[in-house]
């Protein structure tokens, strides 16, 4: 059980190691958005900015399910003799990870978009 959590918390950071290229890749497409004449926002622009909202809508509501999750099974886990996941520091980890798999799946389909182009 402990293998696969810290394999899916090391995927989630690798994943977010991986933003500081995307803005690099980036950069160019914005600045080139914003030296046009069209006065309009670009593509790329919205994009950015419409994904980052998803993501962050996202993972809120992740943290926020895990969490629920594991209140839940708060009773439970006293009644079986478990330290409950509230007070272990199991959940607070769970729900870090959930905020950050949807933020991190955007990353990494942003890095393997802007790589090809």
């Amino acid at each position: 059980m402990k293998t696969r959590t810290a394999r899916r918390s090391a995927t989630a950071y690798a994943n977010l190691m991986l933003a500081p290229a995307v803005v690099m890749m980036r950069m160019p497409l914005l600045a080139a958005e914003a030296g046009r004449s069209s006065g309009g926002v670009g593509a790329e622009t919205m994009r950015a900015v419409s994904e980052k909202a998803a993501a962050l809508a996202e993972g809120a509501a992740a943290a926020q399910m895990s969490l629920f999750g594991a209140a839940m099974s708060f009773w439970p886990e006293v009644a079986s003799g478990r330290v409950p996941a509230l007070l272990s520091g199991k959940a607070a980890e769970r729900s870090l990870d959930a905020a950050l798999k949807p933020i991190g799946q955007r990353v990494r389909a942003n890095h393997r978009r802007l790589s090809k182009g």
